[in-house]
């Protein structure tokens, strides 16, 4: 009497299951959809920037400069603020913004190094985010417990760089590249991770775009990072 009642549960539960793989997966293809329009649209921008005299040379030869390099971080910060209260529409459109201010501070990048290292080390940057971030979806491993020294390692990169523009040292450069591009590479597995956990299947439409735009921007910053690190070693300058 109690077979068929069994059959039919466990049924429901495989279907159930596939259901939320597939929602899963959608999620995942989201996140990865907006991070890499994302850079496409800092890419265009940097590169239609870089490539017009009358755009870069009133930018990078004035005090505006420092306005382009640290409007970045204004976004990140805002970002981080208004994270629970932003409606979908407004984080994908702040989302735009930031990877279009984004390619406007990346702009020197294209001013200073060759393309053909410019190319070679988004390769190399893609695969290591890749093969990193892969790592991260199909773990059984609890990334968390290393959340504390990654965030503890970010926040030393980012002290030490700002102390660095000002230094201007070589040696302290070149540590900062190495310790900073194992944080991002953790830290990509890690919120690979973290998005792939927050995904719900009854969240409503709304929240599953905040999520995928927020995941997009975790993961997009940790690909800008390990590129720009990356280029300290393997960029031909110009």
């Amino acid at each position: 009497m109690n077979t068929p009642n069994l059959g039919y549960r466990v049924g429901t539960g495989a279907r159930t299951g596939a259901v939320y793989d597939e929602g899963l997966r959608q999620h995942m293809l989201r996140v990865y959809n907006y991070m890499g329009l994302g850079l496409v649209v800092t890419g265009l921008v940097a590169f239609l920037v870089s490539s017009t005299p009358a755009l870069y040379v009133p930018i990078f030869s004035s005090p505006l400069k420092w306005v382009v390099m640290l409007a970045p971080l204004a976004f990140v910060l805002l970002f981080s603020f208004k994270m629970q209260t932003m409606s979908a529409a407004s984080a994908q459109a702040m989302f735009w913004a930031f990877c279009a201010v984004m390619g406007l501070s990346l702009a020197s990048v294209f001013l200073v190094f060759t393309g053909t290292s410019i190319a070679r080390t988004f390769f190399i940057a893609a695969t290591m985010f890749g093969a990193t971030s892969l790592y991260g979806y199909t773990t059984r491993r609890d990334l968390t417990q290393f959340s504390s020294f990654l965030i503890m390692g970010l926040i030393g990169v980012v002290i030490a760089s700002i102390v660095n523009i000002f230094l201007g040292s070589t040696a302290l450069q070149f540590a900062i590249s190495v310790i900073g591009i194992a944080v991002f590479i953790g830290l990509t597995a890690w919120d690979t991770q973290t998005i792939k956990e927050q995904y719900a299947e009854n969240f409503d439409a709304e929240s599953r775009q905040k999520l995928a735009v927020f995941g997009a921007f975790s993961l997009y910053l940790n690909f800008i990072n390990i590129f720009q690190l990356l280029l300290n070693f393997t960029g031909e300058r110009e």
